[in-house]
């Protein structure tokens, strides 16, 4: 066996050839195995994400179908001639869901405005109001309340459960993207040479009904998968925030109450303006004058209520306890998932002797493995006696991954309290299976405009290798910078001249 690279140098049945084909063979089966175990993970994560969406996106279209069905019945011409704005509405609504960078109380405040500059005009047939009179109105809108509380309390309810519906959608995504990605980092030169050490060099003494040692098997699968293993400690934060951010779902942020019965909202805000028309009419012309009677006449107003319609929000809440609950306990079953790969793939894989059998391989001979198991992590390995581990030099796709955990989580921290955060999402692959805050260029670059009245989300960028975004800020000093050099050189030019 003195050809022999990788395996113990004693008689053996194996030729250099034979080797390097269990070589190649172990490390496509190993790499094989680890993609299986996240390939059950990103199953899980999905179907909980889809489970969601689905229930969350049969939500508002119930609410928006309800709202086309009953509106032409209970308000006639004041429906029919501004279904472009209920429908922008649902529409804005979607987008930011999708992940779009909208700022959802700027869109709600929209809404109201243009609502309200419609009806009014509606309202009053017999007056000429032109553009100019109705941004005077609705200046004094905030004073008067039209629609009474209802935009205030909605914008608050609404946008409290849409940022955490977002973020907690998007959270499943992500947890599916980093174990996608992570397992498809590939095994190193030194992993390649201790798995096939591990898995088949019995083969090459004669062995092959002998299987590894257990704590054979986690000194080289610990070794191995180190970087992944530091995945750990993000990961849980991100299973933590997830359950938490369920709990506010399904309580203080009820999506169920919530996005149910945005149509009613509407409806109550309509009806407090109608019965309020002539007091609010009257305040408007007090604030900003009285407008031109309508030359062209007028015709009747058939705009009033036509009968009443009860509207109803048909509840799904026990669906959405059901889904909470089931996300839950998943989230908790994931949380040591990285620490635990290694018991996983050795006792379910690889190996059926336990430490203390002295009829296994321990990777010379069937015998006893006496080394202790590692701990977990790339700085645990140090000591690694099966695998040359450099812990100097972390995998970089894995500190990625670690730092898109990292950025999740702390979206979902702000949900948790009710506050949104726009991401300025710089990474290369925003198109593939991902983060789910990739946006359409004309979507993300029609950000409306925030009003002082609107709180701006606090905003983090997602950052890239190629360090992209700072070299627009450096390059802005570069004309000072030039200044300050050449009056530099100027004076040490005189001084030599004298």
């Amino acid at each position: 066996g003195e050809h022999l690279r990788i395996c113990p140098q004693g008689y053996t049945c194996c030729t250099s050839e034979m080797e390097e084909n269990f070589a190649n063979k172990s490390r496509s089966e190993f790499e094989a195995m680890t993609k299986e175990a996240g390939r059950s993970v990103q199953t899980i994560l999905t179907a909980q994400y889809r489970s969601f969406d689905g229930y969350f996106q049969d939500l508002l279209n119930k609410s928006e179908k309800a709202l086309y069905e009953a509106f032409p019945t209970m308000y006639g011409e004041l429906y029919m001639q501004n279904m472009k704005v209920f429908k922008d509405l649902y529409s804005e609504l979607r987008r930011y869901y999708r992940g779009s960078n909208i700022n959802l109380e700027e869109a709600l405040n929209e809404f109201w405005t243009r609502l309200l500059e419609r009806l009014f005009k509606l309202m009053n047939p017999q007056y000429h109001i032109t553009d100019e009179y109705l941004d005077c109105m609705v200046k004094h809108a905030e004073q008067h309340k039209p629609f009474g509380e209802v935009p205030r309390d909605l914008k608050v309810k609404a946008t409290r459960a849409f940022i955490a519906a977002r973020s907690y959608a998007q959270g499943f995504l992500v947890g599916s993207d980093v174990v996608r990605k992570v397992s498809q980092v590939s095994l190193s030169h030194e992993c390649t040479r201790a798995v096939m050490k591990l898995m088949y060099c019995p083969h090459c003494r004669g062995m092959s009904s002998v299987k590894p040692c257990n704590n054979y098997c986690l000194n080289v699968v610990k070794g191995c998968l180190a970087n992944q293993a530091d995945l750990n400690t993000e990961w849980k934060y991100l299973m933590d925030s997830l359950i938490v951010v369920a709990d506010r779902i399904d309580g203080p942020y009820n999506v169920d109450t919530v996005i149910g019965t945005i149509h009613m909202r509407i409806s109550e805000a309509i009806s407090n303006l109608q019965e309020n028309k002539d007091s609010i009419t009257a305040k408007v012309f007090q604030g900003c004058g009285n407008p031109k009677i309508n030359t062209k006449g007028s015709s009747s107003e058939d705009k009033k209520r036509r009968g009443k319609v009860t509207l109803e929000a048909k509840s799904s809440a026990q669906a959405l306890e059901m889904l909470v609950l089931d996300a839950k306990g998943n989230l908790t079953n994931l949380k040591s998932y990285w620490v635990t790969l290694p018991n996983v793939l050795c006792s379910k894989k690889v190996t059926v002797g336990s430490g203390a059998d002295d009829k296994c391989w321990n990777g010379m001979t069937k015998g006893s493995y006496l080394p202790e198991v590692m701990g977990d992590g790339l700085a645990n390995q140090i000591n690694n006696p099966e695998v040359e581990v450099d812990i100097t030099k972390p995998d970089m796709t894995i500190r990625q991954q670690i730092m898109q955990l990292k950025i999740m989580t702390n979206r979902l921290g702000n949900a948790n309290i009710g506050n949104d955060v726009d991401f300025q999402d710089a990474s290369d692959d925003t198109s593939g299976s991902g983060s789910g805050d990739a946006c359409p260029d004309d979507v993300c670059g029609k950000r409306l405009a925030k009003s002082p009245s609107t709180r701006p989300p606090e905003t983090h960028a997602i950052p890239k290798q190629s360090g992209h975004g700072v070299s627009g800020a450096s390059s802005r000093s570069l004309p000072s910078a030039f200044l300050i050099l050449l009056s530099v050189a100027l004076l040490a030019a005189q001084h030599l001249w004298r």
